[in-house]
């Protein structure tokens, strides 16, 4: 069964952060194509020379087409880096709210859960900002290629170094604002859920606490955390992809006003345009990592998340 109260100090949360961080990279190297597909998707439409409709499919077809199956990885150096700050700060971030809260009583509420969960995203989210941006621009380069135009950055650092000196060192945190409220839905979704569903599914006897109770868990979670963070996620990432200004101005003044024009330009679906392609993603990367995390916890001799 379930505990997750481990008081075992320093060396715990060492461990804990090094078994988070593992078994982020396994799942981001795993499901990264996708999640570039879902970019390249919610950037569709921004201009008119790719009004025209669209599909995974294609989208995934061209790139294997123009840059070959190497360009489905394109900015994965920048995803990983991302994922040594973010997933260790909200996963054992979440846990040790958790055992704060309920310490107590010993339970805790699914609302208090989605709020610790989102929480704990938004902290890790505003320290992995930086990273992500850089991940982002990297993977709407690929974007540019297709159309002919030059890639802005040769790699990560390039592109770091690149974004300081044009934007300053606050561009760093372009589209924070939006990558915050994208963390709070999505980690409200992700690890209320996965918490919770864990729990119901060892209760009901459905499963014991074993990969089945935590592939159920992983897919329960997905597609709450997918269903709940989608619009923020098109605005965080149309936010943090303009670089460059139009006759002194940038296409979007803020998250609202981006989430306004794409509602009029583009209707309200396009709000959740790359569903599909995060719920792939998704699905697949907290399956991954779950299951990768659970039993790193069990070979370590730690109590189940």
């Amino acid at each position: 069964m379930k505990s997750g109260h481990e008081h075992g100090g320093v060396d715990t949360a060492q461990t804990k952060v090094l078994l988070t961080s593992f078994s982020a990279m396994v799942a981001e190297t795993t499901t990264f194509p996708i999640d570039l597909i879902k970019t390249r998707l919610q950037l569709h439409g921004e201009s008119l020379s790719s009004s025209r409709p669209t599909s995974a499919y294609r989208v995934g077809l061209g790139i294997v087409r123009e840059q070959g199956v190497v360009g489905l990885y394109s900015g994965l150096s920048p995803a990983i880096i991302r994922h040594l700050f973010y997933t260790p700060i909200r996963i054992v971030g979440y846990e040790h709210l958790r055992s704060v809260v309920s310490a107590d009583n010993g339970s805790f509420s699914i609302v208090g859960k989605a709020v610790v969960g989102g929480t704990s995203g938004v902290m890790a989210q505003i320290i992995a900002s930086p990273a992500d941006l850089v991940k982002v621009r990297m993977q709407a380069d690929g974007h540019r290629v297709n159309q002919g135009l030059q890639p802005r950055y040769s790699g990560p650092f390039d592109a770091l170094n690149k974004i300081v000196r044009a934007e300053g060192f606050r561009g760093l945190w372009k589209g924070v604002f939006p990558n915050i409220q994208r963390a709070f839905l999505v980690n409200m979704g992700e690890l209320a859920c996965y918490d919770h569903a864990k729990q119901f599914v060892i209760r009901s006897r459905i499963a014991d606490d074993n990969v089945y109770a935590h592939t159920l868990a992983s897919i329960m979670s997905g597609l709450a955390a997918t269903s709940l963070s989608c619009p923020a996620d098109v605005v965080k990432t149309r936010m943090m992809n303009q670089a460059a200004k139009r006759e002194g101005k940038y296409l979007y003044n803020s998250s609202y006003d981006c989430l306004v024009k794409t509602v009029k330009v583009e209707g309200i679906r396009a709000l959740w345009k790359g569903f599909f392609p995060t719920w792939a993603r998704l699905g697949p990367w907290q399956f991954v990592f779950w299951v990768t995390y659970e039993k790193f916890r069990k070979f370590a001799g730690l109590s189940s998340f």
